[in-house]
């Protein structure tokens, strides 16, 4: 008897729906040949949930994402709403689902692609074989301390993390690493903030679980002069909230395109599985956006949420095989192309790839 899952689809705004169709379209194409079946529930967050609801984040949502195994979520936001009060922009909404699901790891691998190692604005000497995996801790921190004030002459917020919300995101980190090169690189700034003092000291105890996993610390400046200037001696970069959310950005454009790369939140409850490009309402309904960060988030979803380790690696191989083929959207157009696909073309292709690699015996 197949196995089952189901997975909330949360498409968003701009981009988010054209993308999270084609990510959808090769789970489907998979899921047929690999003795699994999806089931899926779409839910509203985002622009268009407040444009329907008032709210980024309605109670229906919430509530539904609690009966699914995974979430697989496109983008959200636009100019369209940038002038609304905080707490009814999109991305109030994605924050609410992330602290309610108790998603507290952030998981972005940072990635080049030989087939596009020209991408990227760096030498190749320095980014060829770069394979990253950022840890960013996502519901403390600077984004979620209190307390917090917007006043006229004055604002403020604070940084806090507890002994429990560090341990758990460390162990996260070298779980990971445990899998890969075992290596840690713990990143703060402990020379000058003592929440990261706290965050140093906390993060050694637990390494002591792990004597195989080599720990570094590097203070947040120097990583990310480092990430530039030598991407290749990180494997594994555990950080807090606001310092993971400027390396993961500054790592993802090492592989020369932000619409490349996927990301998982995962902690106690439901993982949310999404690109980390954003929105794009410049180019939202043309059909030119590349759906390849999705459909690789769909397979880290497969791989963390699922446990459907065969079928990832599956998605893995067929994007890049669909790359070797010279296969590219308008945003990589100039780098190897020998032919130039819409986002539905590229979803397709690799549809097809997947098809093609054989049912599993």
């Amino acid at each position: 008897m197949g196995r089952n899952y189901r997975i909330g689809i949360i498409k968003g705004d701009g981009i988010g729906p054209e993308v999270v169709d084609e990510a959808i379209k090769v789970l489907d194409a998979l899921s047929a040949n690999m003795g699994f079946n999806l089931e899926y529930e779409e839910m509203l967050m985002g622009g268009v949930a407040v444009d329907e609801t008032g709210v980024p984040l309605p109670d229906e949502t919430i509530q539904g994402v609690k009966r699914c195994d995974a979430v697989l979520f496109g983008a959200i936001g636009g100019p369209k709403w940038d002038n609304l009060e905080r707490h009814l922009r999109p991305e109030s909404g994605l924050l609410a689902l992330r602290k309610s699901m108790g998603t507290f790891a952030n998981l972005r691998p940072a990635m080049v692609y030989d087939e596009l190692v020209n991408a990227s604005t760096l030498k190749q000497k320095v980014v060829q074989g770069v394979d990253i995996m950022v840890v960013r801790e996502l519901t403390g921190g600077l984004y979620f301390g209190e307390p917090r004030e917007l006043g006229v002459d004055r604002a403020y917020n604070t940084m806090v993390y507890t002994r429990e919300e560090v341990v758990r995101i460390a162990k996260v980190a070298f779980e990971i690493a445990m899998k890969r090169d075992k290596r840690v690189c713990s990143v703060d700034k402990a020379n000058v903030l003592e929440v990261s003092q706290f965050w140093r000291e906390i993060v050694i105890e637990v390494a002591e679980d792990y004597p195989e996993v080599e720990l570094t610390h590097m203070y947040v400046d120097n990583a990310t002069m480092q990430l530039i200037r030598e991407p290749k001696q990180f494997d594994v970069i555990l950080t807090g909230n606001i310092f993971g959310d400027i390396l993961s950005d500054a790592a993802s454009m090492l592989s020369g395109s932000i619409g490349l790369l996927p990301s998982a939140s995962t902690g106690s409850k439901v993982g949310i599985y999404e690109p980390i490009h954003g929105s794009a309402p410049d180019i939202a309904g043309q059909g030119i956006a590349n759906p390849l960060a999705t459909i690789s988030s769909a397979s880290m979803m497969l791989r963390y949420a699922l446990g459907e380790y065969e079928a990832a690696d599956k998605i893995d191989a067929a994007i890049k095989k669909s790359l070797a083929m010279g296969y590219r959207t308008g945003d990589l157009g100039a780098y190897d192309a020998k032919e130039i696909c819409s986002c539905t073309e590229i979803g397709d292709i690799i549809a097809n790839y997947v098809c093609k690699s054989g049912k599993k015996k």
